[in-house]
């Protein structure tokens, strides 16, 4: 039996049905699982003395694609609109290989843990030069952060009026194998489960109608999630209309693409009758505001779907349409986003640290994690507020508005994976050092 006391928090915002923050209290997690909440609590085990500090749920991840790591900042895809960014760097994508997809997923995972995430989604949807999604499950168990993989996939290319390239799409027959192969041999829905896999054709305008509606098909018969982009933006909105004669939301209706099983990424232009769908049908929503930002998509309407009662988390999207991973800055951002469109008290600093915890968790269909309850999992982040973030601070557990972005220690089913600021499962600088290598070898 494995215990670690976290004693003495300033504060703990458990997150749980009640939202309770405790303030002077400790947590006791063993075997993977939250053992108690509460004061003078006591073990035989490893003790950590969080006075100065304020502990939360581990963020949650709800959209990503890891790989992109590898190209942050690429000129030409700086200042240009989603497709036009997707044309720039498709073909350096194509480069790619299976210790690009290693690599790169270990850095933008070990990014994520340092800003307090631990449960990650990820989309892969281009496997060039023999790369599988089994590489990136590879590098987040040798991390040690709950995943959520998912097999993505693109099947129309240029010539047959996508925008990929034709080098980067696959039959959609071996495409659905893929899936096959992927779940089987890596979804574990058991209690605790490290590695969930979900299936995730990239988007309306990179795969067929036969293809999106086969992988609903074979999600249903898996027992799996189903993940997709949807009304990105207007460029989006406008190939919607006039390829399938419908807005979005239509199109994943009659697809078979809403349901508690499903969600999907940014959703920036829904509008109040699909808003409305959502709702009813318990459909979730990745919304990553960086990205948005990053590529003009607009500001998605989360005030309204949050209201409407449609399940909301937080993604940091590829790091090649944000530039940075994390996902503590990306709950500010969706905050402030919402007080821009709203006014000032559209949302709260603990709201939008909600969207980033519970909210993730429940739209990954993960109740087991997300909120600091007994039983729960022992996913854990610890800040410390006693620095200069949070100086001066009269409310130190509204991390949003004064606080860290980076995390003091944090916990993945009770194994410490950040201790004082540094990750302890890999050797971080050695994987940078590798990265910027084989940055470096791109632009070659």
């Amino acid at each position: 039996m494995s215990e670690i006391l976290i004693r003495n928090a300033d504060c703990i915002l458990t997150m749980d049905a009640g939202r309770r923050e405790l303030s002077g209290a400790d947590i006791l997690l063993r075997d993977g699982v939250v053992a108690g909440i509460g004061r003078n609590l006591s073990t035989a085990g490893e003790v950590h003395d969080a006075r100065g500090c304020v502990v939360t749920p581990g963020l949650v991840n709800t959209h990503h694609h890891l790989y992109q790591s590898l190209t942050r900042a690429v000129p030409g895809g700086q200042d240009a609109l989603l497709f036009g960014w997707l044309k720039t760097l498709y073909p350096i994508w194509a480069r790619f290989g299976p210790e690009e997809m290693f690599v790169s997923a270990q850095i933008g995972l070990a990014e994520l843990a340092l800003s307090g995430c631990t449960l990650s989604s990820d989309q892969l949807y281009l496997y060039p030069n023999g790369a599988r999604l089994d590489d990136t499950i590879a590098a987040a168990a040798e991390l040690g952060l709950r995943f959520h993989p998912t097999r993505g996939a693109m099947s129309i290319g240029e010539s047959a009026g996508g925008l990929p390239p034709d080098a980067l799409v696959e039959g959609e027959a071996a495409i659905l194998d893929d899936m096959i192969r992927v779940v089987d041999a890596f979804h574990d829905t058991g209690e605790g489960s490290m590695c969930r896999v979900g299936l995730a054709p990239c988007s309306p305008f990179s795969v067929s109608r036969e293809l999106m509606r086969d992988a609903a098909l074979l999600a249903r018969d898996k027992g799996v999630m189903l993940h997709t982009h949807l009304a990105e933006n207007d460029e989006d909105i406008a190939y919607s209309l006039a390829q399938f004669g419908c807005r979005p939301g239509q199109y994943a209706e009659d697809l078979g693409w809403t349901g508690p099983d499903v969600w999907h990424a940014h959703c920036v232009k829904l509008d109040g009758p699909e808003i409305d769908l959502f709702s009813r049908s318990r459909t979730g929503v990745a919304h990553c505001p960086c990205s948005n930002c990053r590529l003009g998509s607009g500001i998605a309407p989360v005030r309204a779907m949050r209201d409407a009662g449609v399940p909301v988390g937080l993604g940091v999207d590829g790091s090649a349409s944000n530039d940075s991973g994390n996902l503590m800055a990306e709950a500010r951002q969706a905050m402030l986003l919402q007080r821009v469109a709203r006014g000032a008290d559209a949302m709260s600093a603990r709201e939008a640290l909600e969207i980033a915890t519970r909210g993730g968790a429940d739209v990954l269909g993960r109740p087991d994690c997300g909120r600091l309850e007994l039983g729960k999992r022992a996913d854990v982040a610890v800040w410390d507020v006693s620095g200069i973030d949070s100086a001066g601070s009269w409310d130190p557990a509204a991390l949003l508005l004064a606080g860290p972005t980076r995390v003091k220690h944090l916990f993945v089913e009770g194994r410490q994976i950040v201790r004082n600021g540094q990750i302890t499962t890999i050797d971080l600088p050695r994987m940078v050092e590798r990265q910027n290598s084989l940055a470096r070898a791109l632009m070659g």
